[in-house]
């Protein structure tokens, strides 16, 4: 994927930059979220790390913005009406539903990809690119191991009530 040959204007990139911001930002809000409703020690150091490295690429992204003259973007969507990725988070924390939780984050992370990916689609100053792509290969290795880890949460409890089940009528 070549960088595009049109020179891009500061609005445009501006406006794909605070877009970023906004994902990293609901990212961000997603993540902490998430770590607060889960139990387990691994998950919940995992989402806190996820939240923290979302707010260092809005910070980054932040700054480019500036950089350009822009005003950058201070929120995700979540002070609005879309919780784009995101939407359900709320009531799986609420359930305290591990797996719900991490599906959550998966479909969280879909979204975020997808707004890279169409970012990456822009022209972008090549500086600006870089820490573009840099970021979404980041995104993309939180979505595999977000995703890693729902298929083993999964395939643990599939497992589980193939147990049950078996024992519940007289297997061993």
């Amino acid at each position: 994927m070549g960088s595009p040959t049109t020179a891009p204007s500061n609005d445009d990139v501006i406006s794909t930059l605070n877009g970023l911001i906004e994902t990293c930002k609901d990212g961000q809000e997603g993540f902490k979220q998430a770590a607060e409703g889960v139990e387990r020690s691994d998950l919940k150091s995992l989402f806190y790390e996820f939240s923290q490295q979302r707010a260092a690429f809005a910070g980054d992204l932040q700054s480019l913005v500036q950089t350009l003259g822009g005003d950058p973007e201070n929120s995700g969507s979540f002070t609005g009406a879309i919780h784009r990725g995101w939407i359900n988070i709320k009531s799986a924390v609420t359930g305290k539903d591990e797996g719900a939780i991490l599906n959550e984050c998966e479909r969280g992370e879909d979204s975020a990809k997808n707004q890279y990916k169409d970012a990456l689609e822009e022209a972008l100053p090549d500086y600006i690119r870089k820490t573009v792509q840099e970021q979404f290969t980041s995104v993309m290795q939180a979505h595999d191991r977000v995703k890693a880890l729902r298929d083993s949460y999964n395939n643990e409890n599939t497992s589980k009530r193939d147990d049950q089940t078996s024992t519940a009528r007289g297997g061993f």
